[in-house]
């Protein structure tokens, strides 16, 4: 069933159970009645947005389900493009990444995919971009020179940054940041890419960065749960460890409490914690770290993504996706083989009542998300 009609069906039943005498002869066509959500609109409680997600969730095969789920990448360190293509057009993935290709090939891309979602009654995807201030210009080439995040000096700067990156993503049709990252300056790997160097402003810094993305309708994402920044080795290498306490922790409360709407979790072990030990796994594929202490303990109700699925932190753990599914994030980034992941995550949803209710979960959060977004107010 196409999911356009379905959307529209559902305005119209919501304009008759709200006591209006409307027959369908008399009620406007549909693009008078859509309904602009916000991105604030995410949160909280909104009757109509409600609604609207159950009822295209409820139009999803289990095999369209189990897409929302898959985000593969596209460019110079994802997938052929002929794969992606086929990818799309067997409905097995809910958005891409766009990593490491020309700012003009990227918004070419986005615009065909956009028209055969349109044409196919598919969910649009999400665009997602790793455009922190200190790797966008390498991610997506052909941008304007952005500073660095280790070389911003005041919040002015923050902002500035932040909405310079913004009227890019817009440009390109990219609706999902994976910025920017919370992370302390001590681990090489990801201390440059920190405000970091300010111990005292990650937290109002990034809050500054994540208000302004959102305020341009783009999903913002703190990362790297739960904390990157003073532990040894890189997670792209190997599986590194945090040894006892999560230092880093206490940064992500004040961020949920301002609706940052993403939060990446990295490949990261948890050692020497009585209660939050992941038993040698990394933390993506970790309950206690995602659903226990993330969702529950930290009441985060956003979206969840994994760090990408192809780093030596967790490529060799077996059925990875589904691990980290099961444990409680909502979107895989970059699996290893993105058809064998949707055909483990159907089979495990088609046969686990569990399992199928954890996905349900995560698949009417990302509807939510891409409806705030906008991303279904036309035809």
């Amino acid at each position: 069933m196409r999911i356009l009609s379905i959307f529209f069906s559902l305005i119209l039943l919501s304009i008759q159970s709200c006591g209006q005498e409307h027959t369908l002869e008399t009620v406007p066509s549909p693009e008078v009645q859509h309904i602009q959500f916000e991105l604030s609109d995410f949160f909280g409680t909104n009757t109509q947005l409600d609604a609207q997600t159950n009822a295209i969730f409820d139009s999803l095969s289990p095999a369209d389900r189990v897409a929302q789920l898959i985000m593969p990448a596209i460019g110079k360190h994802g997938q052929p493009k002929e794969k992606i293509d086929r990818l799309i057009r067997e409905g097995k993935i809910g958005g891409l990444l766009m990593l490491n290709g020309t700012r003009e090939e990227f918004t070419a891309w986005i615009a065909e995919y956009n028209t055969w979602n349109k044409q196919n009654g598919k969910l649009p995807f999400f665009y997602s971009a790793d455009a922190e201030p200190s790797l966008i210009n390498r991610k997506i080439t052909n941008t304007p020179p952005i500073a660095k995040a280790n070389t911003l000096k005041n919040m002015d700067e923050v902002i500035a940054c932040a909405e310079q990156i913004s009227t890019e993503l817009n440009a390109i049709g990219i609706n999902y940041n994976f910025a920017p990252v919370v992370d302390m300056s001590p681990n090489k790997t990801v201390g440059w890419r920190s405000f970091g160097h300010v111990p005292d402003s990650v937290i109002p810094w990034s809050n500054a960065f994540i208000q302004t993305t959102q305020k341009h309708n783009i999903i913002a994402t703190a990362k790297h749960f739960p904390g990157h920044g003073y532990v040894v080795g890189d997670t792209h290498e190997k599986l590194v460890y945090i040894d006892g306490e999560m230092k880093e922790l206490n940064y992500y409360p004040p961020l949920i409490d301002q609706h940052v709407l993403s939060i990446m979790v990295a490949h990261i072990a948890i050692k020497n914690n009585p209660r939050y030990s992941t038993d040698g796994m990394p933390a993506t594929t970790s309950k206690r770290i995602v659903t226990d202490l993330l969702r529950d303990s930290l009441n985060f109700q956003g979206l969840i993504v994994t760090d990408a699925l192809n780093m030596g932190g967790v490529r060799n753990v077996h059925e990875a996706e589904v691990l980290a599914i099961e444990a409680g994030c909502d979107i895989t980034l970059m699996p290893l083989d993105a058809d064998a992941a949707h055909a483990r995550l159907l089979s495990k949803y088609n046969t686990d009542a569990s399992f199928r209710r954890r996905v349900d979960d995560s698949v009417l959060r990302i509807i939510r998300a891409k409806l705030a977004l906008g991303m279904m107010n036309h035809e």
